[in-house]
């Protein structure tokens, strides 16, 4: 299963690689790959994760920035 997260605040390459790392934190994550110029991020899950759009919007904030939708 597949997420798309548009994401606020990111002005670097650095900015996208700290929403990767925290976003795969997430346990049942299984990829994370987040562009700074569509200011998206794809995030790949196993098939039976209980991963919310919480636990997701979450781990975007911690890494400093806004989810702004989660699709």
């Amino acid at each position: 299963m597949k997420k798309k997260i548009t994401v606020e605040g990111m002005h670097c390459a650095s900015c996208a690689t700290n929403i990767e790392r925290s976003l795969k934190k997430i346990p049942g994550v299984k990829s994370a790959s987040v562009s700074m110029m569509t200011r998206k991020a794809i995030v790949e899950m196993d098939e039976n994760s209980k991963i919310s759009d919480e636990d997701l919007n979450k781990a975007v904030s911690r890494a400093g920035y806004k989810a702004i939708s989660i699709e």
